[in-house]
C-alpha cells in the first residue's frame, strides 16, 4: 500500500476488535464517520434510527393533554427505547478521543453528538456545498499524470471520490470507469481502447481496471 493510500485511513484505528467501534482520533472525519455509520448499521440498526432521527420521549395522556412520563411510568416498549438511547450514546463515547468526547459530552442524546461531530469537522451546509464544489471540479478536471504509477493515480482518484462519498454525492460506476478510462496517459490508451472495444464500460469495475 503506497503512502497516500495509508494517509487515506488515518484517523481510524485499525486492528481492533469487529465487536467495539472504529476509533476516532480527530483527523480524516469523513473516513471515520462512514465506517461508524456501517458499524452501527450492523450492530443494531435501531441505534442507527436514534442517532439518526433523535429521541422520543415517553409521553401518557393526562385529561386532554400529553405529559412525559416518569421513570416509574415507563412500560416495557420504553424501557426498550430509552436502553437504546442510552446504548447510542455510549457507542459514540467509545468511538471518540478525549478532545472529542469533551466536545459532545455537554450534548443529552445520540443525535446531538453526531450532529456536532458533523458540524465540528465538516462545517455547516453552506461548507459542505462549498467543499462539494471544490471535489467536483477536481473530479471533473482529473487526469493521469505524466510518469505516474497506475496505482499511484487510482489512489489519488480513489480519494476525491471517496471523499464526494462522505458529503453524499456520488457517480454510477459507468461514469467512474469512463472517467478513468478518458485521464489516462497515452501510453495506457490502447488498454482503454481494448476495453471499450471488448468489454464494454457497463461491465467493467473501477477495481477491474487496476
Amino acid at each position: 500500500m503506497g503512502p497516500s493510500s495509508r494517509n487515506l485511513y488515518a484517523g481510524i484505528g485499525e486492528g481492533q476488535s469487529t465487536s467495539r467501534p472504529p476509533l476516532f482520533d480527530g483527523t480524516n472525519y469523513s473516513y471515520w464517520k462512514e465506517r461508524m455509520r456501517i458499524y452501527i448499521h450492523s450492530t443494531n440498526f435501531q441505534l442507527w434510527l436514534v442517532i439518526k432521527n433523535g429521541e422520543e420521549i415517553p409521553m401518557k395522556k393526562m385529561g386532554e393533554t400529553t405529559v412525559p412520563k416518569t421513570e416509574d411510568e415507563f412500560d416495557a416498549e420504553d424501557i426498550k427505547k430509552i436502553e437504546n438511547y442510552a446504548k447510542a450514546i455510549n457507542m459514540l463515547y467509545c468511538a471518540v478521543n478525549p478532545d472529542d468526547y469533551r466536545k459532545i459530552s455537554c450534548n443529552t442524546t445520540a443525535k446531538e453528538m453526531w450532529d456536532k461531530l458533523e458540524v465540528t469537522y465538516e462545517g455547516t451546509d453552506q461548507v459542505r456545498e462549498a467543499k462539494i464544489d471544490f471535489l467536483t471540479q477536481e473530479y471533473e478536471m482529473f487526469r493521469m499524470k505524466d510518469g505516474e504509477k497506475i496505482d499511484d493515480m487510482f489512489d489519488r482518484f480513489s480519494k476525491i471520490i471517496n471523499d464526494l462519498h462522505a458529503l453524499k454525492k456520488t457517480y454510477t460506476n459507468k461514469d467512474l470507469v469512463r472517467k478513468i478510462l478518458r485521464s489516462l496517459t497515452p501510453e495506457w490508451r490502447s488498454k482503454a481502447d481494448a476495453i471499450y472495444e471488448s468489454i464494454g464500460v457497463s461491465n467493467v469495475t473501477i477495481d477491474g481496471l487496476r
